[in-house]
């Protein structure tokens, strides 16, 4: 863990901040916003953070999570109305039009049923385990960018992962698989 500088410059500061957390902001947003609107987002962030430059944490580790709560507030606030599933899920890259399936492909298959049981995860789960495995955040600076305490974070981290394998574990078959023959088979 480093720790910000504090120089008497608010200027000097805040250009330490942007220039070292701006990408790891801007990454988050992406994740969760339409690519468009995601260097507007972090610049709106970066723009709370300078109106704010004295409540910034001095840990650089809790300023990022600190960060991360402010891009993700405005992202609340920007996609308030619309379905909100869509404002906050997290990406993930949609194996299933990309790729051409090969049956054969233990690997893509396993993709295939994690990219399907993520959309079917709420975006309450989805956005626990994304702040843990996506944006390596800790329980306590996750639970900050959530606004909840670090027990009540970890206790819905651990029901997104049960919620995950349940999914996981009973996925329907996708629809164009061919499935095995149920019926008599002839010999001639």
């Amino acid at each position: 863990m480093s720790h910000l500088s504090r120089v008497p410059d608010p200027e000097h500061t805040f250009r330490v901040l942007y220039e070292v957390i701006y990408p790891d902001v801007l990454r988050f947003v992406q994740r969760r916003a339409h690519p468009d609107h995601a260097e507007d987002v972090a610049a709106d962030a970066f723009l709370v953070v300078w109106r704010r430059l004295d409540e910034v944490p001095r840990i650089h580790e809790d300023a990022r999570a600190w960060i991360f709560g402010i891009a993700r507030n405005i992202l609340l606030n920007a996609h308030r109305g619309e379905q909100r599933r869509q404002a906050l899920g997290v990406r993930l890259a949609d194996a299933t039009t990309r790729l051409h399936l090969d049956e054969d492909t233990h690997a893509v298959m396993s993709r295939v049923d994690l990219s399907r049981a993520w959309r079917l995860l709420s975006e309450v789960h989805q956005e626990a385990l994304g702040l843990t495995v996506f944006e390596d955040l800790t329980a306590p600076q996750a639970a900050a960018v959530l606004g909840i305490s670090p027990v009540a974070y970890r206790l819905r981290v651990s029901r997104a992962r049960r919620a995950l394998r349940l999914h996981l574990e009973h996925l329907p078959e996708p629809a164009g698989t061919p499935t095995a023959s149920l019926g008599r088979t002839t010999t001639p």
